[in-house]
């Protein structure tokens, strides 16, 4: 089969290849691939900056397809049944924290990037009738790591007010699109001015331009302040964030992509009760509940571009060069 790899190569890091097809073992599935879906995870692996990388892996954790073999004591009727992935790997015992065996479909585990995928039987699930191979593959990361930030650490509802950093990102659309379903009033910020326009289209309050001098004080008055602000990049903003949290407030963050701050406001912190909650990914009971949630709100993930599985490397490259908006995803149907 055909399968995107990482390879130790001085130039070329990601190779298409063509590989051994897998056969599943106890208590797993085969599924043949109709589309999958890049997260930044992906470049960052392919520039080596991700940790305990593996040399000849297949990449990839967001895929959707049909299960076409199961292994012994594995139902027959999973044949024929189409599915998406839930890229979870021993998350643990614990649904509040994952432990320390915890990994990603995509590295060390083979991934989605081939045309084949062998899963455990009890990480697939149905793919809402309602969306495209390409839409169902865009969910499995992205929208687990949302729902988790969004609801189970911050308890968003109908009627508050939720701020969305960096609207830009999959993950933060996705927030944006479950914070609106649950009726709450969802504001954006971003570096561009277009990007703020669309979120706006879909929905949203308003955006502020992070990159624009006083937004702070703009979010500020246009919302009355926040009860959960989402948000992936961590570093001196979050003090921007503690100054405009409602009492009791919850600042939600599943990455520090501009570090740790220099400083962080704690006074206001306490006086406040406001609470600054890290996140990540999401255990397997939030990745049902998830799909639940998108099949009972008809959620349509945003997607940017779609190409053949033969130039999924211009993909990779998209994510590297930025600016774009919403998943990009390959179809296996060359």
């Amino acid at each position: 089969m055909k399968a995107l790899v990482l390879v130790d190569h001085p130039e070329n890091k990601i190779q298409l290849l063509e590989v051994e097809k897998p056969v599943p073992t106890e208590g797993k599935v085969l599924i043949k691939l109709k589309a999958a879906a890049l997260n930044r995870r992906d470049q960052w692996i392919r520039e080596g900056k991700y940790p305990n990388i593996q040399m000849n892996t297949i990449l990839g954790s967001d895929g959707a397809g049909i299960v076409e073999e199961v292994s012994a004591g594995v139902s027959s009727d999973l044949i024929g049944n189409e599915v998406i992935i839930n890229p979870n790997i021993d998350w643990g015992e614990n649904p509040k924290v994952q432990s320390k065996a915890y990994h990603i479909l995509g590295m060390p585990t083979n991934g989605t990037f081939a045309e084949y995928v062998e899963v455990e039987a009890s990480k697939i699930y149905k793919k809402p009738t309602y969306l495209s191979w390409e839409e169902a593959a865009s969910i499995p990361l992205g929208g687990l790591t949302a729902f988790r930030a969004v609801f189970t650490q911050g308890q968003v509802s109908a009627g508050q007010n939720v701020l969305i950093s960096g609207a830009g990102g999959g993950v933060a659309q996705f927030a944006m699109l479950y914070a609106l379903a649950a009726q709450a009033n969802v504001y954006v910020t971003s570096g561009s001015a277009d990007k703020i326009r669309t979120c706006i289209d879909l929905g949203t309050k308003a955006g502020f331009n992070y990159k624009a001098e006083g937004w702070q004080k703009e979010a500020l008055q246009s919302s009355g302040g926040f009860d959960v602000v989402i948000d992936s990049a961590g570093g001196d903003q979050l003090n921007d964030f503690i100054k405009m949290m409602k009492p009791s407030g919850r600042i939600v963050f599943y990455g520090a992509t501009n570090g740790t701050p220099q400083k962080l406001d704690m006074f206001r912190m306490f006086w406040n009760q406001i609470t600054l909650q890290g996140s990540t990914m999401g255990n397997d009971q939030e990745f049902e509940q998830m799909v639940a949630f998108i099949n009972e709100h008809k959620i349509k993930p945003i997607l940017d571009s779609v190409r053949p599985f033969s130039e999924i490397i211009s993909a990779f490259d998209a994510i590297k060069n930025g600016g774009t908006f919403g998943k990009l995803v390959v179809n296996m149907k060359d």
